[in-house]
Order: structure tokens, then sequence, then C-alpha cells
């Protein structure tokens, strides 16, 4: 009798392991500010299976894996009619009533995040920030419906503010020190990599009409120029390095054929010198010592031509 719960309680412990390790690999390879946004889901609705029991109003912390240290997430839950009537603040986010959620049959979970410092770079690399960077995390709030069991199938509800608008302190949240006289401006980051700047945020306050992603960013117009004078220099030093490269492969074709020019000079000398040396010549003795002689090669002179043609005309004749 006892083995059949042991079994299943092996069974459920395998499966909660088995969706860690899942969701410990997804958040691994988070490189999207959405993809991110999908897995905090995913977390908050699987650490409290039962957010129907939650009491309406009352905020709970989410527990995330170590892969998603530096991450804050809260969640707190809604009746429609109330979040209207009396609005709500969530840490930084303060609803003013008026505040609608649509679609919304009756009940809206309410997400709050605050990405810290590491993982707010990654708007960094999924949002165009030219001529801008930020100094502060990015705050989120992002609202599900309520009623879904199925993590894949959880519909994103809308927030709209009424007559006054949605606040987000970013006081408390740890805000990079800004140069002195630079005005920091609040930014809303938007689907489709886009920031939306929507006001001066001296205070370290900014508003908002709906849901989403904000964060405080300051100007930087130096950064594009460093960057293309930086291109500049690079582009200068490649053509100078090309032109260089060029100049010396041209010098060394020319050492290379001058040098073979002159090793086949060399050659050809050496190929006569021992030619001429090595000239076959015949040896004779005179008396004691051995000399080389030569056959004889040259024209005989006319007179002794003569002579000796004489000599045998008178030896034919005596």
């Amino acid at each position: 009798m006892g083995f059949i719960p042991s079994t299943i309680t092996l069974f459920l412990l395998l499966l909660t392991t088995t969706t860690t390790q899942s969701l410990s690999s997804e958040s691994r390879a988070i490189k999207s500010a959405k993809l991110l946004d999908l897995v905090i889901r995913d977390y908050t609705f699987r650490s409290h299976d039962n957010l129907k029991n939650f009491k309406t109003g009352r905020l709970y912390p989410v527990e995330l894996p170590s892969n998603l240290s530096g991450i804050q997430v809260d969640v707190v839950r809604f009746r429609c009619g109330s979040l209207r009537r009396y609005g709500a603040d969530i840490k930084e986010f303060r609803l003013r009533p008026g505040t609608r959620a649509r679609p919304c049959s009756k009940r809206v979970i309410l997400v709050r995040q605050n990405l810290g410092t590491s993982w707010s770079s990654l708007y960094n690399e999924n949002y165009e920030l030219s001529g801008y960077r930020l100094i502060s995390p990015i705050l989120g709030l992002l609202a599900y419906g309520v009623g879904c069991t199925n993590s894949s199938a959880i519909p994103e509800v809308e927030i709209q503010a009424g007559k006054d608008p949605i606040t987000i302190d970013f006081r408390a949240a740890g805000l990079e020190n800004a140069s002195q006289g630079i005005i920091p401006l609040c930014a809303a980051f938007e689907e489709g990599g886009r920031m939306r700047l929507s006001g001066q945020g001296g205070s370290g306050v900014c508003e908002s009409g709906r849901q989403g992603h904000f964060g405080l960013v300051v100007e930087a117009p130096l950064m594009p120029l460093r960057r293309k004078a930086g291109r500049a220099r690079v582009a200068v030093g490649i053509a100078a390095g090309a032109a260089l490269g060029a100049f010396l492969l041209g010098l060394l074709a020319v050492a290379v054929v001058a040098n073979g020019r002159k090793r086949r000079k060399e050659r050809v000398e050496e190929m006569e010198r021992r030619a001429y040396e090595e000239e076959a010549l015949r040896v004779s003795m005179v008396g004691h010592v051995r000399a080389v002689a030569a056959s004889a090669a040259r024209t005989m002179p006319r007179i002794e031509h003569f002579e000796r043609r004489r000599r045998q005309d008178a030896r034919s004749s005596s």
C-alpha cells in the first residue's frame, strides 16, 4: 500500500527536477528582452501554482534560479474593479485610481521586475540607444490574466492609466551618478526594439500611460563621434598599411629579380672559368721534369716554309 504513494512522490520529484533543469537551460540561453519576460513569467506562475489563493492586493516575492541572479520579481493579484476604483502601489510603480486592465474578466495578475545592473545591459543589445546610455536599472510592470493553468496560454493584459498617469520612482532603484548639469530623461522600451523618450526625469520619477519597461538615460553625444573617429583612424591605418605593404612587396620583387640575374651571371662566369682551367693539355718530360706541352697550332712563317720546300727539292734531285 505504501509503494504507490512513494512512486507518485518519486514521479513528482523527477518532474519538478526536469522542469527546473529545462528552465535553467532556457535562462542560460537568454539573448533577448522578450525571452527574458517569458522566462520570468513562467517562473512566476510555476513557483506559485495556485495563484487563485493569493490574497488580493498582497505582494508576493518570486524566487528565481541562480542563472537569473540580480533580478527582483514580485507578483500581486487584483480585482479589475478594485484596481480601477482604488489604484495600487507596487514598490516603484504607483497606479492611480482610474487605471484599467483590458481585457479583464474578473482578476488580473501584475508582475513587477527590477532587472538590476547586469541584466539591464540586455537592453543595450536589444534596443537602439545611439547617443544615450542607461544610468538606472530597468524596471518593468507586466499584467496577465487569471484562470489559465497552461503557461503557454497565459494571456497578457494591457494596463491603461486613467486621468492620472502611472508613475515610476527610480530614486530607490540605485541610480548611476550622471555628469553634473546633465538632466536624465525617462525612456520607455517598446516592442520592435524602439526606445521612446517620455520627458525629463531629473527628480528620479517618470510617468507612463501603460505598462512596460522603463529606465533613465542621459545623452552621450561624444560616444558616436569617438566611434566615427576611431573608425576613420582604423580606415586610414588600413590604407597606410596596404600602401606600405605594396611598396615593400615591390622592393622584394625587385630584389628577387636582381639577385636572380646576379646568380645567373656568376654561374656563367664560373662555368667559363672551369672550362678554361680544365682544357686537356699534353704532358711531356723535359729532363727529369714533367711539363705541359701544347701541340703546334700556329701557322708556319713564310720564310721557314720556302726553306723547307727548297731542301726537299734538292734531296729529290740528287
